[in-house]
């Protein structure tokens, strides 16, 4: 007789889906539609770690909800996943070169793709928008996809556009036959989409967290764009969450934590294919969403901390200037990297007035000159950003 161990594993083999082979001589993996048969086995560490993650989630919306000014928080926050995100596709630009790209402060050596980043950012605000007025679906999938794509690698790959072409995932030179994953073939791809936007928009008695390792998971088998399928999964989840409204804002990213793990991310989404090994993807799934969500909700009380403390600190220091001060402090929230040009017309102040300004912001540790130039001086208001910096 089999013992249990080996009858689970039977009776899991084809839970997610089947290899078919190709004419071309190469097998195509066809998933299983959402949500997976046999159901979901909720032992109690799962149970446990859905719970810790339902809190953070909770406790991190009301973090965020408490802030001064949440669009100050969701502005770096946002910018952040962009740049990990982006990195996990091979990108190089880091957090200051974006802002220093938004701050239209020119510098020679920076990486060129941080324009990749910024496409990030905007299909995220993009999205959002959207969804106000447009629910989670395939078409506004396409649209997020076409902005996340525009004029930067990939943009060959008919951004917006589901694929009619085979795509595979391996390493540099693999072929559709040494590949490590092939997705499914394009012609049974408008039937399983079709299948994927139906279970987005279904309310079973699944829980949210649980529901969003699925879709996640079953977006990146799928694999239905030619480039780019990595980036527009990991926003899947934010505006899924951001849709139920589990969240007002957009500030639940697991960029970080899977880069961290990336091997242990790819080989759990291959055991959900291989073995129908839901239950460990969600565990790591769900350790991911409370991690991260700890993490966000610890920045977001050091932020209003540390604004109180620099309100303060020019409050006292600054005397009669402080109004400008004060001004000027909050501008570096939503731009923190500046120059003095960019102080003198924000203020509308002299220039003289301006270099006093920074010069003392400067000397009270409140920012950095980041040049070593004695003219066309940039400066960072680095307690903020070293905050979204690992």
């Amino acid at each position: 007789m089999l013992d249990q161990a080996t009858r689970t594993v039977i009776n899991m083999q084809g839970r997610s889906g089947t290899y078919i082979q190709q004419l071309e001589g190469y097998r195509a993996f066809v998933p299983k539609n959402l949500p997976p048969i046999p159901p979901i086995v909720f032992d109690d560490e799962l149970r446990t770690l859905l719970s810790k993650a339902d809190r953070a989630v909770g406790r991190l919306d009301g973090s965020i909800e408490a802030l001064p000014n949440p669009e100050l928080f969701v502005f770096m926050y946002v910018r952040k996943e962009a740049v990990l995100s982006s990195q996990i596709e091979g990108t190089q630009a880091s957090l200051g070169d974006v802002l220093e790209v938004e701050a239209q402060i020119f510098d020679p050596l920076r990486p060129d793709d941080t324009s990749e980043i910024l496409n990030y950012v905007n299909a995220v605000n993009y999205g959002l928008e959207r969804l106000k007025e447009l629910p989670m679906s395939l078409r506004l999938i396409r649209e997020i996809h076409e902005r996340l794509m525009d004029g930067v690698r990939g943009q060959h790959a008919t951004p917006g556009e589901f694929r009619r072409t085979q795509n595979w995932i391996g390493s540099e030179g693999a072929t559709l036959n040494s590949a490590t994953f092939v997705p499914p073939p394009p012609s049974a791809l408008p039937e399983l989409l079709g299948n994927f936007e139906k279970y987005l928009h279904e309310r079973d008695d699944l829980p949210l967290l649980i529901r969003l390792g699925l879709i996640h998971a079953h977006f990146e088998t799928l694999h239905p764009f030619l480039d780019g399928n990595g980036r527009m999964g990991r926003l899947l989840i934010t505006f899924c969450l951001c849709e139920q409204e589990a969240l007002t804002k957009p500030v639940l990213y697991l960029s970080h934590y899977l880069k961290q793990n990336r091997m242990r991310y790819y080989d759990h989404l291959q055991a959900t294919r291989d073995d129908g090994a839901w239950e460990p993807w969600l565990k790591f799934f769900l350790r991911g969403v409370g991690e991260v969500a700890n993490e966000a909700s610890n920045t977001a009380r050091k932020i209003v901390q540390m604004r109180e403390q620099h309100r303060q600190t020019l409050i006292e220091e600054l005397g009669k200037g402080a109004g400008n001060g004060l001004k000027l402090l909050e501008s570096m929230y939503r731009r923190p990297y500046f120059n003095v040009s960019g102080v003198q017309e924000f203020l509308q102040i002299s220039t003289q007035a301006a270099n006093t300004l920074t010069d003392r912001l400067e000397g009270l540790g409140l920012i950095t000159e980041t040049t070593g130039n004695r003219r066309n001086r940039i400066f960072r208001y680095d307690p903020y950003v070293s905050l979204f910096i690992d």
